[in-house]
C-alpha cells in the first residue's frame, strides 16, 4: 500500500467521516481498511492472500472505510438467513434428545475456530479462512448427508453440497442475487470437499479443518450416545492422537502446523495422517453406516423424496422465488427443499401427507 504517514498514530486517534482516521500531520490520510491492508502486507506470509489483492467480484462494489474485503465476506455470511438456518439442521445425530450433540452450526462454529487458529500460526489471512469457514456448509439438506443422498440423482448434474452452498451465496441469498462474495471466499466454499482443491492456503486450510472437526466431534457425540466405548477406538488413536477430545484435536492442528510451515502448502504429517485416517475409516464402519444413529435414515430420504415429488407437480405451493427463473423446475424445487431446516421438512411433510385427525390424536 502507499501512503507516507508524519507520525504514529495513538490508540485513541478519533475517526472521521467515511471511517478515516483524523490525525493532524498525516501527509496521507489513510482509511482504516488501507491500515489492515498495510499491516497485512507487513505481518502476513509470503504464501498469504491479501486482502488488497483479492480478485475482486462479481458485481464491483466501493470498498468499505473500515472493513477489508474478506472481513465484509465474513459478515455477510454470518448475517445471511442460510446461516441462522444451521443451527436446526442434522450433522450425524437426527433430531437428538440430548442439548449437546452437534448441529450444522455448530460443526461450522468448530471448523471456523480450528481454521483461524491455523491461519494465525502460519501467517495467513485469518478473515479470509473464516469467511470459507462459515460459508462451507451454507447449501447443505435437512438430515444431513441423507438429504444429500435423497437428492443426488434427481438432477444433473448429480446433487452435491458444496456446488449448493456455492450457489446459496451466488444466487439463492439476497432475493435472488446472491452476497456477491469474493472470488476467493467462493472458491474455497466450493472446492472444500470432493472435486479440485482451493486455490488459496487458506481455503485448504478449511478443507482440512472440516475434516478435523467432524472427525473428531462425531467421535464426541457417538461416545456421548453410547454408540460406541473409547476402548473401540484404533490404538493409533490413543497412541498418536491422544485419549481425549482436546488432546485430539490439539495433536492435529499442532502437526498440521508444523508440517505446513515453510512448505508453501497446507499438509498433515504422515504418521497423524494415517492416524486421522484410520479413527475417520472406524466411523464409518461403526457410526456413520448401520448404527442406532443411522436407523431413522430410509425414513428422512423419504420424506425428502415425497417432498420433492410434490412440489414438482405442484410449483405454485413453493414461494414466490422459487416459481419461476432460468432454471430447470426440479433444480428450484431442490433449491426450496435443501433450504429447510429439519423440523420445517417434518413440519412440511405433517401437513401435505398426514391427516388432519392423525396429527390431533
Amino acid at each position: 500500500m502507499s501512503g507516507t504517514r508524519g507520525k504514529t498514530e495513538g490508540p485513541f486517534a478519533s475517526l472521521g467521516r467515511n471511517g478515516l482516521r483524523a490525525v493532524s500531520g498525516d501527509i496521507e490520510a489513510m482509511s482504516i481498511r488501507e491500515e489492515i491492508e498495510e499491516r497485512e502486507s507487513r505481518w502476513l506470509s509470503p504464501h498469504a492472500c491479501l486482502s488488497s489483492r483479492s480478485r475482486g467480484r462479481e458485481r464491483e462494489e466501493k470498498p468499505d472505510p473500515i472493513r477489508t474485503c474478506f472481513m465484509r465476506d465474513r459478515d455477510r455470511i454470518i448475517h445471511c438467513k442460510s446461516f441462522r438456518r444451521l443451527k436446526h439442521k442434522t450433522q450425524v445425530f437426527l433430531a437428538p434428545e440430548g442439548d449437546h450433540y452437534r448441529t450444522r452450526l455448530t460443526h461450522t462454529l468448530e471448523v471456523s475456530q480450528i481454521s483461524r487458529t491455523i491461519a494465525r500460526a502460519l501467517r495467513l489471512n485469518e478473515d479470509l479462512t473464516e469467511a470459507v469457514a462459515l460459508g462451507h456448509d451454507l447449501g447443505h439438506t435437512p438430515f444431513g448427508h441423507m438429504g444429500e443422498e435423497a437428492f443426488k440423482d434427481l438432477v444433473v448434474p448429480p446433487f452435491r453440497h458444496n456446488q449448493q452452498s456455492l450457489r446459496v451465496v451466488e444466487k439463492l441469498e439476497y432475493g435472488g442475487k446472491g452476497l456477491n462474495l469474493t472470488w476467493e471466499v467462493r472458491d474455497g466454499i466450493l472446492h472444500h470437499t470432493g472435486d479440485g482443491r482451493p486455490s488459496t492456503l487458506e481455503g485448504r486450510i478449511v478443507r482440512i479443518a472440516d475434516r478435523i472437526a467432524y472427525v473428531n466431534h462425531d467421535l464426541d457425540d457417538a461416545l456421548r450416545a453410547g454408540i460406541i466405548e473409547a476402548r473401540d477406538l484404533p490404538s493409533s488413536t490413543r497412541e498418536v492422537l491422544g485419549t481425549h477430545h482436546a488432546a485430539r484435536i490439539n495433536t492435529l492442528v499442532t502437526d498440521l502446523v508444523r508440517a505446513s510451515e515453510g512448505s508453501g502448502d497446507i499438509r498433515q504429517g504422515e504418521e497423524v495422517a494415517r492416524a486421522m485416517d484410520e479413527l475417520r475409516d472406524f466411523l464409518f464402519q461403526r457410526v456413520y453406516i448401520g448404527s442406532v444413529a443411522k436407523r431413522e435414515e430410509d425414513k428422512a430420504i423419504g420424506v425428502l423424496r415425497l417432498l420433492f415429488n410434490h412440489y414438482v407437480r405442484h410449483p405454485q405451493e413453493m414461494p414466490e422465488e422459487f416459481k419461476e427463473g432460468g432454471d430447470p423446475l426440479e433444480m428450484r424445487v431442490i433449491d426450496y427443499i435443501a433450504g429447510m431446516t429439519d423440523r420445517y421438512a417434518l413440519r412440511r411433510y405433517q401437513e401435505l401427507f398426514l391427516p388432519d385427525v392423525w396429527r390431533t390424536l
